[in-house]
């Protein structure tokens, strides 16, 4: 090996050890309380070590928010793949994204930490963009074979992600209860559904 790839390899591994490190204190401490100092001194490293990599705390942040939404495009992906027909592909993407929320709150609370995307964020991080194809590919095709082909696709995909961060959201910040002798999962599950069935109502009608 080289002296240039022995550098790049040292540079990767150093940058890895910064982003294993900062996700240690995001589990333990939250993302609000994450610091280059509390970063260097985790992986015991000089902070300007640490500046090298990544030009502030925010870098770091939209690091995690990249791979957050990866992560969660390639389980929209799976889900779709999972069905044939596009209303039942929309249904499973529903179910995926409730439980890619639920089951990675860290980066579901950092994604989502400074408010919804916006247009021009979804340009500029090809995550953002894939994630959002996998909805609208699939709304674009129930559309298609509706009776209201006029409809704006774009205007649906955006009252579909809102609605289910809507209630992801309230239910990140409810206490468990119960509810008609369903259990707090049954009873999420139940309003997902309900949620989903009018939706598709309003797309083919």
């Amino acid at each position: 090996m080289g002296i240039v790839e022995r550098k790049e390899r040292q540079k990767k591994e150093v940058r890895d050890s910064i982003l294993q490190a900062a996700w240690h204190l995001v589990n333990e401490e939250g993302w609000q309380n994450l610091s280059i100092r509390k970063i260097a001194d985790a992986i015991e490293y000089s902070v300007p070590v640490v500046y090298d990599h990544f030009e502030n705390k925010e870098a770091i942040l939209s690091e995690f928010n990249r791979q957050g939404f990866k992560l969660l495009g390639d389980k929209l992906s799976e889900a779709k793949g999972s069905q044939t027909k596009p209303v039942l592909q929309l249904e499973a993407i529903a179910f995926a994204y409730w439980d890619f929320a639920f089951n990675n709150k860290e980066y579901y609370q950092l994604m989502y930490g400074l408010g919804m995307p916006t247009c021009e964020s979804l340009t500029k991080v090809p995550e953002l963009m894939a994630f959002i194809g996998v909805i609208h590919s699939t709304i674009e095709e129930i559309i298609k074979n509706g009776n209201n082909a006029g409809s704006d696709t774009w205007l649906k995909v955006h009252s579909f992600w809102s609605m289910i961060h809507g209630l992801v959201s309230i239910n990140l910040m409810s206490p468990e209860v119960s509810h008609l002798g369903m259990s707090q999962v049954d009873f999420n599950k139940a309003i997902l559904k309900d949620f989903i069935k009018g939706f598709v109502k309003g797309l083919i009608e």
